[in-house]
């Protein structure tokens, strides 16, 4: 159900043609791993005594039985040095979503997108304390149009120009392997993780798009960019997306709104304030006044808008004073109440409410059965709970070829004959 002929094509510049032994056809290198991948097969020393035994997995790589079979460095030794990037994996990877568009697997109408962590090869004991940049959204420069567009709106001055850099933070970093991220979530385990992030289809839970990242790295920052990689790459014209809370920022809702593209996110909770004290959804925005109305009917008047997008609404203190809910109210010692809003805040708003509409809910309850199935699969039967290799650039490779041995295999499902059942 597969054509295989192209990873010829596609290697074929990596080799010498008119100097040393011949090579193993790169094909028949590439069709092994897919066997490991497909059955969870980790090691390559046992794979390759896997296809010496199996006559399933001679048939599919096209040895006879008589054929001596390569030795298990070939394969480690043939990925360690001929593929040094991602590129040959990531080309694979896309000519079989194509093989899946073709045989109309595939429509692009409706993808859902969520992360998986995967154990990274090193010790969590074995690290050093370094200070490194946080994460870069990949809309800055926008937001940064944004701001002086909303401060202009106000009557405010623009902001001094300044180099947007990214925050600072002390993090662990690993001995072992320095590109995976420490991890540190609620309900998640703690250690050196790497984050594949997925793309499904919602026609037939085909992934249209892996892409692997330090675990550091927040599922929303490279959301966007891969979104565009997989229009561009495929011609999908999406409708809408499927994401869970994690999504749920104002960046990717505005960015949903440009591309005239629908999100369905999960609801997130905000940060609760602490004990006692009032929360913001006690005060009510009023977009006519530009304001946020408190409990007691004062209005919270506009402020500056920072460089991090937020508008700030402060209550005047002397009001707040004399005011009966002071207390559980603001801790300041001038009785000022601050409110913050985004300045894209209308987009994630908008997009929130698609989650309470009929279709939205109808959307949503697909992840679990597109994603989260593939991610589940993924873990349980493809080996993907750990990282095979060291270094972003090995386990990239690993989350596109586990991703296209799992197409394959759901290709060649839906394609091969149904058995016809006849009345008993």
């Amino acid at each position: 159900m597969i054509d295989f002929s192209f990873i010829h094509d596609l290697t074929a510049p990596l080799y010498c043609p008119d100097n040393g032994r011949p090579p193993l056809d790169p094909t028949l290198m590439f069709k092994a791993l897919f066997l490991g991948y497909l059955f969870g097969v980790r090691s390559e020393r046992q794979l390759v005594r896997e296809i010496e035994v199996n006559v399933a997995y001679r048939w599919f790589l096209r040895l006879k039985l008589t054929d001596k079979v390569f030795d298990a460095s070939t394969l480690s030794q043939n990925r360690r040095r001929r593929y040094r990037d991602e590129t040959v994996a990531q080309s694979i990877f896309d000519r079989i979503v194509e093989q899946a568009i073709g045989a109309g697997l595939v429509d692009g109408t409706v993808l859902y997108t969520d992360s998986t962590h995967l154990k990274a090869n090193a010790n969590k004991n074995r690290f050093d304390l370094e200070v490194v940049a946080k994460s870069r959204a990949d809309y800055w420069e926008a937001l940064d149009a944004a701001i002086e567009a909303d401060r202009a709106v106000h009557g405010k001055k623009p902001l001094k120009p300044k180099e947007r850099q990214p925050a600072l933070k002390e993090t662990k970093v690993s001995r072992t392997d320095p590109d995976a991220g420490y991890m540190v979530r609620d309900g998640k385990p703690k250690g050196f993780f790497y984050l594949d992030h997925r793309t499904v289809d919602g026609a037939h839970a085909i992934i249209t798009d892996t892409f692997a990242t330090p675990a550091s790295i927040n599922d929303s920052i490279v959301y966007l960019g891969r979104l565009d990689r997989q229009v561009e790459r495929f011609g999908f014209d999406v409708a809408a997306v499927g994401l869970d809370a994690g999504y749920a920022t104002p960046g990717i809702a505005r960015g949903l709104e440009e591309r005239e593209i629908r999100g369905v996110t999960g609801y997130r909770n905000p940060t609760p304030p602490k004990p006692g004290m009032m929360r913001k959804s006690a005060f009510v925005y009023e977009p006519e006044a530009d304001g946020y109305r408190c409990p007691e009917g004062q209005l919270l008047a506009y402020a500056t808008t920072d460089r991090a997008g937020y508008r700030h609404y402060k209550s005047d203190p002397t009001i707040c004073r004399d005011c009966p809910l002071l207390a559980s109210c603001t801790t300041s010692a001038n009785a000022t109440r601050l409110i913050t809003r985004h300045v894209w805040q209308d987009a994630r708003e908008r997009n929130d409410t698609n989650r309470l509409t009929t279709w939205g809910k109808a959307i949503y309850r697909r992840r679990k059965e597109t994603v989260e199935r593939s991610f589940a699969d993924a873990k349980q039967l493809h080996g993907h709970r750990y990282a095979r290799f060291r270094s972003l650039t090995r386990v990239r490779v690993q989350c596109l070829l586990a991703a296209a041995a799992q197409n394959i295999k759901k290709i060649a499902l839906a394609l091969s004959p149904k058995p016809l059942l006849r009345p008993v």
